[in-house]
């Protein structure tokens, strides 16, 4: 069968960054193959970006078995979804000065590079339902993590009617689909977490620990990656779980550091990452950990010495959607 876009990256994408692309893609593919799992790491602005347009196919396809977000992108695949229209696109956004910018915020305009978040119809909308879904839960004594509460937004308070794209472009809509286990470390660093924070300060919440933190995701990740690993503890052929991160920052910084967690401060027995892929235009530079070669990762007990290891210095917005197109198969 002809697959476009994988037939078109194979012929043309031969030497340097392009080369790895396809290995790391068919690298991808052959771990899946072999019984393995994949979590999938988010940083930067890649829900703005639209990502869910090829992400939320990886995830109905079964391609993806987790996802580590930051809190930006969690809350702004939604923001996309019941806002799309109002957004406003600004091509030449390099050529903008201070006061242009001013003016953008004067008019309720964030910018995200080309791309601005109106918030009016993004965050105060979508503000006036979490609130809800906060104060019930504040009231009953109840905590959820942040994803958690994005989903009782998704299955609850929000309808088709709401709903700016087509859904099927969402990929938070096709992870609550499969109820799929998310990663939100640092959720107070984004809209929503400053939201909830005034919230709590004002008084119109109780308690800060109604939105479960960081710490506890990583002990839901440890139970996660103990489970999703008793396939390659029990069998020495099956990779185990593989670690697709797209740019750098706390979104893969959090989670790949369950295995030495595991391992080193815990005493007990999983397998090391299985796969290892990272997408960013970041260098090695002055402590510059996004840009730290795998191999580094090695010496801090995260990647085995024979782990595959991919690293593609390019835009993230590009190459992306371009191995998940060879991943499905398009």
């Amino acid at each position: 069968m002809s697959t476009p876009v994988s037939d078109f990256i194979r012929h043309h994408y031969r030497h340097f960054n392009a080369a790895t692309l396809i290995d790391a893609a068919d690298g991808y593919v052959s771990h899946l193959e072999r019984g393995g799992k994949m979590m999938v790491t988010v940083a930067g602005a890649m829900s703005t970006a639209e990502l869910g347009l090829s992400l939320a196919e990886m995830i109905r396809a079964g391609k993806v078995d987790a996802i580590t977000c930051t809190g930006a992108n969690l809350e702004e695949d939604v923001f996309n979804l019941v806002a799309h229209d109002h957004y406003v696109r600004i091509p030449n956004y390099r050529d903008l000065g201070p006061e242009d910018e001013k003016k953008l915020e004067d008019s309720g305009l964030n910018r995200v590079t080309d791309t601005c978040i109106p918030e009016e119809q993004a965050f105060r909308a979508i503000e006036e339902h979490i609130l809800a879904l906060w104060k019930r839960a504040d009231d009953a004594g109840e905590r959820y993590f942040p994803h958690e509460f994005m989903y009782q937004l998704l299955r609850e308070k929000l309808t088709a009617d709401d709903y700016h794209i087509d859904p099927k472009d969402s990929w938070l809509l096709a992870a609550c689909e499969r109820d799929l286990p998310i990663f939100v470390p640092g959720w107070e660093d984004s809209t929503l977490g400053n939201i909830f924070v005034s919230h709590v300060v004002q008084g119109h919440l109780a308690k800060f620990s109604t939105v479960k933190s960081g710490p506890e995701y990583m002990g839901r990740l440890i139970e996660w990656y103990r489970e999703e690993s008793r396939p390659a503890m029990a069998d020495k052929s099956n990779p185990g779980i593989g670690f697709f991160q797209i740019a750098g920052g706390i979104a893969g910084d959090f989670p790949i550091c369950v295995v030495p967690l595991i391992h080193q401060d815990m005493g007990d027995e999983v397998p090391y990452w299985g796969y290892f892929c990272q997408i960013s235009d970041s260098t090695t530079s002055y402590g510059s950990y996004s840009g730290a070669v795998p191999n580094e990762k090695i010496s801090w007990g995260k990647l085995a010495i024979d782990t595959p290891k991919f690293v593609i210095e390019s835009d993230a917005t590009i190459v992306a959607p371009l191995i998940f197109a060879r991943v499905l198969g398009w």
